[in-house]
């Protein structure tokens, strides 16, 4: 039994009444509640604690986000009177700079401290974990593991295309690995790993060629959103090209690799030094023997859940990216919450009782929170108020004019159902929002909350206090009424050209 596995005594503890198997987000805390519920829980990795997001995923890709952040703002120092030499890029340092960071996260965990306060037997480096029953679990490190309750918690993988040459592309673990930032590059897929990847290697100086097969990138976010992101992208020299028709082929090249393609019905293809597919991410069920346990997976190969997270067999749950439902962090966390609680309480959760929030730190920033104007539109009558950057002082002074803040209310309540916003601290005005639409407030509550002066949130106020006077409710506040002039540009917009215009 290896060191990390000295927490489980081969010949007694294991049994348990929750198993937790994969040890990211949607693990972690599912492993957290169930302990906190009193049960005597195990979690399970093949690997090491902390998952894709600690060591792959969001924790990495937010480092380098980080430098190309610092470049593009060492760029723009002069525009301050402060005089500095052209900032070089060192990519060595950089990628040691990454393992430093994730090695810190791992190390100074706090869910990794309370679950061992709690009693949790965490098992890492386990090798492959696969059913032999619907209670019983064995790993190829010689582990015997049951349970009156599991969870599946494993995450997904990268997506492959069955077209040939496939193998010569990049997935993001090895582009981000590379001993230095390409001269040039295809990203395939238009999702927001993809467009993250863009925006990074655009600040480090590569070429970069966005391909999304759809017809448009960012096809889960709010349409402005996703507008403003193309143009911004354009704008610093990120082609972008959407709605093509299919991928045929990659070929290698003597600098690097080709991709065919049609669009339009006709043949094309670019070329790079190379090509990082960046398609979405199946569920990593590989090995699980899912079939021993009765387990059913849904057309798209995800672990087939109703919103309970039950599986098809019930005493089994699961949460997360191996769900296919929302694939990123915060509702991976959720998920885990919901499971955990869901296996000792019966069905008393439900997944969907939730406020989806999520940030992507590209440049611009982009954030959500709640529903999109067109998922509102379906069951709402609905208004919406955006706020331009261009039009508040806090954006004026950093320089950040490029940008919009935009809420979804429902006419009939005057609850906001939504927060869309591109530009500087997108994810923490999206977040702000977030705790907003939790309490269910209108926007004449949320106009009346003293908002420090100048700051970025106060542009989530000026939002709510135009809603408000669209609907004709009183804000009955004076610092919010002073700046009537300011309110004379924030009408409701019907031509998306004036947002995508003023976020680039």
């Amino acid at each position: 039994m290896t060191e990390s596995n000295r927490s489980i005594p081969a010949s007694t503890a294991t049994n348990f009444d929750v198993l937790v198997i994969g040890a990211g987000p949607a693990g972690a805390m599912a492993a957290l509640r169930a302990a906190d519920l009193g049960a005597q829980t195990a979690l399970v990795t093949s690997a090491q604690f902390g998952g894709m997001a600690a060591h792959d995923g969001p924790v990495p890709v937010r480092t380098l986000a980080r430098a190309a952040r610092l470049i593009s703002e060492a760029r723009r120092l002069k525009e301050y009177g402060i005089k500095v030499g052209n900032p070089e890029l060192d990519y060595p340092r950089l990628l040691a700079r990454v393992r430093e960071v994730v090695d810190d996260v791992v190390a100074h965990s706090s869910s990794r401290e309370q679950l061992e306060m709690l009693g949790v037997s965490v098992i890492e480096h386990a090798g492959a974990v696969r059913f032999i029953d619907p209670h019983t679990v064995v790993t190829s490190a010689g582990l015997r593991l049951r349970a009156d309750k599991i969870i599946l918690c494993v995450g997904g993988v990268t997506r492959q295309l069955p077209v040939p040459g496939f193998e010569l592309t990049s997935d993001h673990t090895s582009v981000f690995g590379a001993t230095s930032a390409p001269d040039s590059m295809l990203v395939v897929g238009g999702g927001a790993t993809a467009v993250q990847i863009a925006s990074i290697f655009c600040a480090f100086g590569s070429r970069v060629h966005v391909f999304e097969a759809g017809p448009r990138i960012l096809a889960n976010e709010d349409d402005d959103v996703s507008a403003a992101i193309a143009a911004a992208f354009r704008k610093v020299g990120v082609a972008v090209t959407e709605d093509f028709g299919a991928i045929v082929s990659f070929e290698k090249t003597p600098t690097g690799v080709r991709m065919n393609f049609t669009k339009g019905g006709k043949q094309s293809s670019a070329a790079a030094a190379i090509a990082v597919a960046a398609i979405g991410r199946a569920a990593d069920t590989r090995g699980l023997n899912l079939s021993s346990a009765g387990v059913l997976l849904d057309g798209r190969g995800f672990v087939k859940v109703d919103d309970y997270l039950q599986t098809s067999t019930p005493h089994i749950l699961a949460a997360g990216d191996v769900t296919g439902r929302q694939m990123v962090v915060p509702s991976a966390i959720r998920d885990g919450f919901v499971a955990a609680t869901n296996a000792l309480r019966g069905a008393s959760e439900r997944a969907s009782e939730r406020i989806d929030v999520s940030a992507s730190f590209t440049h611009p920033e982009y954030a959500r929170a709640g529903l999109t104007e067109v998922e509102a539109r379906r069951e709402h009558d609905v208004l919406t108020s955006t706020v331009r950057f261009d039009s508040t002082m806090r954006t004026i002074i950093d320089g950040r004019k490029d940008g919009f803040c935009k809420l979804v209310v429902d006419r009939r309540t005057a609850k906001i159902l939504g927060c869309h916003c591109v530009g500087e601290l997108a994810g923490e005005l999206a977040q702000t929002a977030a705790v907003a639409i939790s309490a269910g407030m209108r926007v004449d509550e949320l106009v009346r909350v003293q908002v420090a002066f100048p700051t970025y949130v106060g542009n989530l106020a000026y939002a709510a206090a135009d809603a408000a006077r669209q609907l004709e409710l009183g804000v009955g506040n004076q610092h919010i009424g002073t700046r009537g002039d300011l309110y004379q540009n924030l009408r409701q917009w019907d031509d998306r050209r004036k947002i995508v215009e003023v976020a680039v």
